[in-house]
């Protein structure tokens, strides 16, 4: 039973220590970067996904406990890809308005720049999702 809480966290993990090695997300290693919210792959995606699966793995198909854990992963994939990235290009949209306004401590004081990579491409979403996917099925087997 330990699996369907490990292996979750242990996806999540993976997926989000791998956003170092894909040049695309142009991240440096730090702790602020290890709990970000963008990035190839998604990490929420992985952990859900992997919920998902060792959920349907453990219980089957029929289980209340696997359908309330499907629908969770669809909800946390939807706002991944939908209103966090729309959320980060209003952010992006928002700074560069600020930005125009020019220096002014006020402004400064007002309007925090905002954050811009909050959201997921669908890519990231099925890479996230794809290692959590296969981090359950090993886990399953091998544990």
């Amino acid at each position: 039973m330990y699996n369907i809480l490990l292996l979750p966290i242990i996806s999540g993990i993976i997926a989000q220590s791998a956003k170092f090695f894909f040049k695309a997300n142009g991240e440096k290693f730090s702790f602020k970067n290890i709990i970000s919210y963008a990035g190839m792959p998604s990490g929420h995606s992985a952990m859900v996904v992997s919920l998902a699966t060792i959920i349907l793995l453990e219980f089957g198909l029929s289980s209340p406990v696997f359908a309330l854990s499907f629908v969770l992963a669809f909800v946390v994939i939807r706002d991944a890809i939908g209103i966090r990235r729309y959320l980060g290009q209003h952010g992006q949209t928002l700074n560069i308005l600020v930005k125009d306004l020019g220096e002014d401590q006020l402004l400064d004081k007002s309007y925090p720049h905002l954050l811009e990579k909050i959201g997921h491409t669908p890519m990231q979403v099925l890479v996230g999702g794809l290692i959590g996917f296969f981090i359950s099925i090993l886990g399953y087997i091998f544990f």
